[in-house]
């Protein structure tokens, strides 16, 4: 069995390597290559070569080839020191990558001779965040981009009862930047085997406000906005106006129905949660995109046959 620097002597030999002056002018020329950084992203955060790409050595294998299509393409790879970026380039040429060159001494050698250093801007928190959310970033389907898009996101939940509690703890611990609950009920000692989001010293509280408290003990990044009130359609379009996405929590026909219609009115996607002892509904409406509520249910079952 080949030890660790036989191994490493071995990728070094499969691959082609360049020194920083050569790798510092080959980002100044016109048609430079893609500079590939395959660190950990608290390195990435402490500063990288302007206009990388960032893909961490563990996941190069499953997220490359989303990455960079390109296989012809010219991509100069680097790490901390040089050696995770030699691992990096012979990984790619077995990928069928043609023109993959490794930095010697990395990032360190790059820093050193004054070269261009970017750092990330810092979002919905700064500088630090990417380890709360660096299970998300190591997906390929989320990535940086899709994480960055969370943190912008803002969801409205009608309802905070058994079906908007869990939604909204796994809401803030993806980190979506904004999250409204709408709900006029307050904390019942009957709520507590089921709503989550509230506690036994939460009884006789808005229901909101303990949700606020949740919320913030999960993730105090995310911002949230309270209504204490049921959604009407008096305030129904002031409300949802403000949200990117619904999510409907409701224990009624009525909201349902409120829900469906203002959010087709302003073209807001829907997404509906109903139950009923231990059966259950969910459903995504996209205006323009398929049907609504009401064309599903164009009228709600009588009370007795569906009880809250």
């Amino acid at each position: 069995m080949k030890t660790y620097k036989e191994l490493l002597a071995d990728a070094r030999t499969h691959i082609r390597e360049c020194v920083v002056e050569d790798a510092v002018g080959r980002y100044q020329a016109d048609s430079p290559p893609t500079f590939l950084d395959v660190r950990e992203p608290a390195e990435w955060e402490a500063g990288h070569v302007p206009g990388a790409v960032h893909i961490p050595r563990g996941v190069l294998e499953t997220k490359v080839t989303n990455e960079l299509p390109d296989r012809s393409a010219p991509i100069l790879v680097y790490c901390a020191g040089g050696v995770r970026s030699a691992f990096a380039a012979r990984t790619l040429g077995e990928l069928g990558y043609a023109d993959v060159t490794s930095l010697i001494g990395g990032f360190g050698a790059w820093r050193e001779v004054g070269a261009p250093i970017e750092k990330p801007a810092a979002t919905n928190g700064g500088a630090g965040k990417s380890e709360r959310y660096s299970r998300h970033i190591l997906l390929p389907e989320v990535g940086e981009a899709g994480q960055q898009k969370l943190l912008a996101a803002k969801v409205l939940l009608v309802g905070a009862g058994g079906l908007g509690s869990p939604a909204a703890l796994y809401l803030a611990a993806a980190g979506i930047g904004t999250l409204g609950v709408c709900d006029g009920d307050v904390v019942d000692e009957s709520n507590l085997q089921r709503q989550i989001l509230h506690r036994t010293q939460d009884i006789g509280r808005p229901k909101v406000d303990s949700a606020r408290d949740a919320i913030r003990s999960i993730n105090p990044d995310v911002k949230v906005e309270a209504y204490n009130e049921r959604l009407t359609s008096e305030n129904a379009a002031r409300i949802v106006r403000r949200f990117d996405v619904v999510l409907d929590g409701a224990d009624n026909f009525p909201t349902r129905y409120l829900v469906n219609d203002v959010t087709w009115l302003l073209r807001k996607p829907n997404v509906h949660g109903s139950i009923f002892r231990f059966e259950g509904q969910a459903s995504t409406f996209v205006p323009g995109r398929g049907p609504c509520y009401r064309c599903l249910y164009p009228e709600a079952p009588p009370a007795d046959l569906a009880p809250s």
